[in-house]
């Protein structure tokens, strides 16, 4: 099936009213834990208080979790929907994180503002992938860091399946998820392979791609060599 890859033809794929409501409540109850260990690669690999920005935050957990660690955190995201939840989320959490609606392809904030930029579960949802790196190239400081968390298209059914067995989930969100993994999340996912295409037209030099478990940790770094030669070509 090749739904995602469809659809994200027209337009990025955003999650809107109940289905966002649903996400938001299975992720409650099912992936506060995995948010957890992302902030963990996040705080091995940038300095305390540093300026964070995550790209498609959904309802919010990460950044969340990264303001509680000090972290000062932006998050852009494209369905009104998950603002409002996530507004609502870090309200609850009693922490300040600044959601704004936006496009991945289009980040509304200024040049080399974020020492840190973390993309999770989202990037297969893009429709321009490709600027959406040139986006997050922009924000970063340079030698600042990028980490896109998303699924790998090559996982198998045995991938899967532990991944269902590591999540706890029971009943029919476990069915509907393991079903979303096995058809349109799996074909709209990107092989290690793709994302190096789509790295070679960009600015980032310096990247590393290692899989775990049915997903890709791409880290992407921004150059401060690199930057000093394009300003310096530019005179």
């Amino acid at each position: 099936m090749a739904l995602m890859k469809n659809a994200r033809k027209k337009k990025d794929v955003g999650i809107y009213g109940p289905m966002a409501k649903w996400y938001d409540k299975n992720s409650r109850k099912s992936r506060l834990q995995e948010m957890h260990r992302y902030a963990d690669l996040v705080e091995t690999h940038t300095d305390a208080g540093s300026a964070v920005l995550e790209v498609a935050p959904g309802p919010g957990y990460l950044s969340i979790e990264l303001a509680r660690r000090g972290y000062l955190v932006s998050g852009i995201e494209i369905s009104a929907d998950f603002v409002e939840i996530e507004k609502r989320n870090a309200q609850e959490a009693n922490v300040a994180v600044n959601f704004e609606q936006g496009n991945a392809s289009a980040l509304p904030q200024q040049d080399g503002t974020f020492d840190f930029v973390v993309c999770s579960t989202a990037f297969k949802n893009f429709k321009d992938p490709l600027t959406s790196l040139n986006e997050m190239y922009r924000v970063l400081k340079p030698n600042g860091r990028a980490l896109i968390l998303d699924m790998n298209h090559d996982a198998t059914n045995e991938d899967i399946n532990n991944e269902m067995e590591q999540s706890g989930m029971r009943g029919f969100d476990r069915l509907f998820v393991k079903f979303s993994f096995k058809t349109f999340l799996k074909s709209g996912a990107y092989t290690r392979e793709g994302f190096e295409a789509l790295i070679a037209q960009t600015e980032f030099s310096n990247y590393e791609i290692a899989k775990q478990g049915i997903g890709l940790q791409v880290w992407l770094t921004k150059d401060e060599s690199m930057v000093r030669r394009s300003i310096h070509s530019e005179k």
